[in-house]
């Protein structure tokens, strides 16, 4: 399989909710660095997050690809997102920030092994 097509099924899960979609895109290994530093470690912790963050149905997030590249069995993905949700009370918000994915290609899929978001 080529990049691109594993790209678009890991953000069209994301947008879905869809955890056992996102899930299968996700590398065991994989890490997640929050906007606010936090690291999470393993698909375990990734997908508890993401059960949670899934859950909550206030939210939405526009993406525009800055860049991607491929380099054999490596390729990575610098997205520059739109983030629209609810505060505690009910009161809408935005973040903007840079999401950067990295994969690598195992028995012929495409898996995360990194997520980075970088507000802006």
């Amino acid at each position: 399989m080529e990049f691109p097509p594993a790209l678009d099924a890991h953000l069209k899960a994301i947008e879905a909710r869809d955890l056992e979609g996102y899930l299968a895109t996700v590398h065991q290994d994989v890490t997640l660095v929050l906007p606010n530093g936090k690291l999470l470690r393993g698909a375990e912790e990734i997908a508890a997050y993401h059960r949670a963050w899934f859950s909550d149905h206030d939210w939405s997030l526009r993406a525009e690809t800055v860049r991607v590249e491929t380099a054999g069995d490596a390729a990575f993905a610098l997205l520059s997102v739109v983030y629209d949700d609810l505060d505690p009370d009910g009161k809408p918000y935005q973040k903007l920030y840079y999401l950067t994915l990295y994969f690598v290609r195992s028995d012929e899929r495409w898996l995360l092994v990194h997520d980075q978001n970088t507000f802006r």
